[in-house]
């Protein structure tokens, strides 16, 4: 028996459990990257829905000009922001107006029967459930990614490897 077989013996299980813990916090990364991706195609999505409502409802309704200015705005800042947070921030602000224009809207009963006005009332809806699902899903992948960079051994690995905690996306529309 040679000087080196007993640590070989405990070497070799040590860098399996490294190799393990190391590819768990790269697939719990890449969840995370790609559940963020699935809410970015959702709001995009929701974005290009927000023009053709406020050209709908100019069609029918003389709003102000200044709440038709902002959702503009507030949709310009959420898809300029960078950080998960900026981007709740303004995606709850934006959609808090956008149910405002909406209730506004409904008091024009031409634009309330409006096919095209009603048809984006239905992909708006459909669009925000998809949001709210994709986020669940997200907030889900970043627990597991945090809770594994935090919890010992693979905390160990984590920092070794810096690796960040993700940010979870709050905003909750409705």
């Amino acid at each position: 028996m040679s000087l080196f077989e007993p640590f070989l013996f405990l070497f070799i299980p040590f860098l399996a459990w490294l190799i393990i813990m190391y590819n768990l916090l790269v697939r719990d990364n890449i969840r995370v990257k790609a559940a963020w991706s699935d809410i970015d195609v959702q709001l995009k999505r929701r974005h290009d829905l927000i023009p053709k409502l406020i050209e709908a409802v100019k069609q029918y309704a003389a709003f102000e000009a200044s709440t038709l200015e902002t959702i503009t705005e507030l949709r310009n800042r959420s898809e300029h922001s960078h950080h998960v947070d900026e981007i709740g921030e303004a995606e709850v602000a934006l959609d808090s107006h956008i149910k405002q224009l909406v209730m506004l809207a409904e008091a024009y009963p031409d634009l309330k029967a409006n096919q095209s006005f009603l048809d984006l009332q239905h992909n708006l809806t459909d669009v925000e459930n998809h949001i709210q699902y994709a986020r669940r899903y997200y907030n889900g992948a970043v627990r597991n990614l945090n809770t594994r960079i935090d919890t010992f051994p693979d905390l160990l690995i984590a920092r070794f490897f810096r690796f960040q905690h993700a940010e979870y996306f709050q905003a909750e529309l409705n």
